[in-house]
């Protein structure tokens, strides 16, 4: 073998032992790399769910007429609150005052008959007194006069119907809330019973909202199951407006849909909220953060320190004894602004690399350098359980 050949293979060697030499072992021939730490300490964090959901009315109301008619006026403003009982639209009630007024007239008349049948029943008692006529027609006077009073109850009867069906040709707000457009005109023929409504009115103060949650996660919540995590004695919901924005009222739990979806496998939950300034309209989309409990001994981790192993589990390099770089498997309960709420795979006092991740590997030894403490953020967001 010629010593040409000799060094070309000497050379190709020495190329492969390097490439298969661990990168640890490159790092170290290199020295410590620098990274920058973040020391991470347990505490208690509460746990909240971000549900989206809709905002729904609390009472909603669609004005029909209970007579017939024609409208006359409409007695209202489009879009403005109305009270219980405001008039807001006039039929013509000629009509119904000429029936009012026959059946006050069919009353006088009852009147009259039971008069003259009662004066008949007292002139025939005492004459049956004086044995003058006989048993029957004693008892012929006494039906008759019952059935005057009968007929006179009839007609007061006709009457009240009359005055319920003319005071019903004025058509008031059945509830209290912001009243919608006018679905009909001036001249417009109505009908009892129709199926159009000539106006909505909604109650929107308070509001509710509408969403849903899985029902493994409502067994948690009523249960207190969540692991490391207790029962949230503050029952208070939060809004989270459609432009993220925060609602400036808390609400809370008005209600729950007894029902889990056989599709879906969730349940419908009703927040009620305070709406003073009118600010929550129907069918607006918002989110709602629910407190689920308190995760007790969490630790809160930054993170840019979390990453993923080719399973997609997530796991962080920490700094062990002698500044050599540990691999810890973490589990993940939830994120508290840009931190990851870790219940599992980190001690208190922990190191755990934030910069120059990509320039490690587990074993390798490093020069760690503790981060500056950020300034504190006032509007970081609660607790979310979802998973990173």
């Amino acid at each position: 073998m010629s010593f040409r050949l000799k060094s070309f293979l000497a050379g190709a060697l020495g190329l492969v032992v390097a490439v298969a030499a661990p990168a640890g072992a490159q790092q170290q021939a290199r020295g410590p790399v620098p990274v920058t730490v973040v020391t991470v300490q347990a505490s208690d964090v509460a746990l909240t769910s971000l549900l989206p959901g809709r905002v729904v009315a609390s009472s909603v109301a669609q004005v029909r007429p209970q007579v017939d008619g024609i409208i006359k006026e409409r007695l209202f403003t489009e879009g403005t609150p109305v009270e219980l009982g405001d008039p807001l639209y006039k039929i013509d009630d000629a009509s119904y005052r000429a029936q009012v007024a026959q059946a006050e007239a069919q009353v006088a008349q009852a009147e009259a008959q039971l008069r003259t049948a009662q004066q008949d029943a007292d002139r025939n008692e005492e004459l049956l007194q004086r044995n003058t006529i006989s048993q029957q027609t004693r008892d012929e006077s006494l039906a008759t006069r019952d059935a005057a009073n009968a007929a006179l109850e009839l007609a007061k009867a006709q009457l009240m119907a009359a005055n319920i069906n003319l005071d019903r040709t004025t058509i008031r707000a059945p509830l209290s809330g912001v009243i919608g457009l006018s679905l009909t005109t001036q001249g417009a023929l109505v009908s009892a019973g129709q199926s159009d409504a000539l106006t909505v009115i909604r109650t929107l103060d308070p509001v509710n909202v509408d969403v849903t949650q899985s029902a493994a996660e409502i067994l948690r919540w009523r249960r207190g199951q969540r692991p490391g995590s207790g029962p949230d004695p503050d029952p208070m919901v939060s809004l989270t407006l459609a432009d993220g924005s925060k609602y400036g009222h808390t609400g809370h739990l008005s209600a729950a849909e007894p029902y889990v979806n056989e599709s879906t496998g969730v349940v419908v939950l009703r927040m009620q909220f305070d709406n003073p300034e009118g600010l929550l309209l129907p069918g607006m989309y918002v989110q709602v953060e629910i407190p689920l409990g308190t995760a007790a001994g969490a630790i809160l981790t930054p993170q840019e320190g979390v990453s993923r192993d080719s399973r997609g589990q997530p796991l962080a390099y920490v700094v062990g004894e002698n500044d050599v770089i540990e691999t810890r498997q973490l589990t993940i309960e939830g994120a508290q602004g840009n931190q990851w709420i870790v219940t599992a795979g980190l001690e208190p006092g922990d190191r755990v690399v934030v910069e120059g991740v990509q320039k490690i590997a587990n074993g390798a030894t490093v020069t760690p350098e503790e981060r500056a403490a950020a300034p504190a953020d006032t509007d970081a967001a609660d607790a979310t359980p979802a998973k990173p």
